[in-house]
């Protein structure tokens, strides 16, 4: 299971995430509570070297200011989390998550259809395009038959329920922001936690309770 870690803010929990296993981070360029610029960015991705892929999430940004960022930061992928038109997607020179927001009468197909590499699936929009800590209904997925090899879990997971997560919807990814901070900072002993218990889910044999 691969795990993201979004809305880091500091190289410090940067380093600490490469520690832990941590397969990805996320960058928020967009209004955010966690949002950064492009030189902090670029900073963190200096000190961090090799290490986890470094995501960059955009909301409704032009394709300039996208790849002018993604240049300055050293992005290995670029996380659109707003209206973009797949024609912006087609242009953009590095790997793309398309994140939608799922509920109960999305059209999935429509989602899966979008140009991007992986598709992220996250709860209804709140305050801001993610990062809200709330959850959708996963069994509205369990079901479905499509290509989860490019899907990619948001919203509302944490220590205590992305093994249940990961064992109904089976996802490639999961992605995780405000379910590892404390008083709205991210938090070791969760992260560690986090990434320990996600890697470990059984991911078959599993049926769907009420949660």
């Amino acid at each position: 299971m691969k795990v993201k870690i979004c809305g880091i803010q500091d190289l410090d929990t940067a380093l600490y995430a490469k520690q832990i296993g941590t397969d990805a981070i996320g960058f928020v360029f967009a209004k955010s509570k966690r949002q950064l610029t492009a030189e902090q960015a670029e900073k963190i991705a200096d000190g961090l070297k090799e290490g986890p892929l470094k995501v960059g999430v955009f909301v409704n940004e032009t394709l300039e200011e996208i790849k002018a960022i993604a240049d300055q930061a050293a992005l290995d992928v670029v996380q659109l989390h707003g209206d973009e038109p797949p024609e912006l997607a087609k242009q953009i020179h590095l790997p793309v998550i398309k994140a939608f927001s799922f509920q109960k009468g999305a059209s999935l197909s429509d989602m899966l259809a979008y140009p991007a590499d992986f598709i992220l699936l996250d709860s209804p929009i709140g305050p801001y395009r993610g990062g809200n800590g709330t959850s959708f209904d996963w069994s509205l997925l369990q079901n479905e038959s499509f290509d989860r090899s490019r899907f990619i879990l948001a919203g509302g997971l944490n220590t205590e329920n992305v093994e249940e997560a990961i064992q109904i919807v089976q996802p490639f990814a999961v992605d995780v922001s405000s379910g590892v901070e404390t008083n709205g900072m991210k938090d070791k002993m969760k992260m560690k936690r986090f990434i320990q218990t996600a890697k470990g889910a059984k991911q078959d044999d599993y049926i769907y309770t009420t949660r």
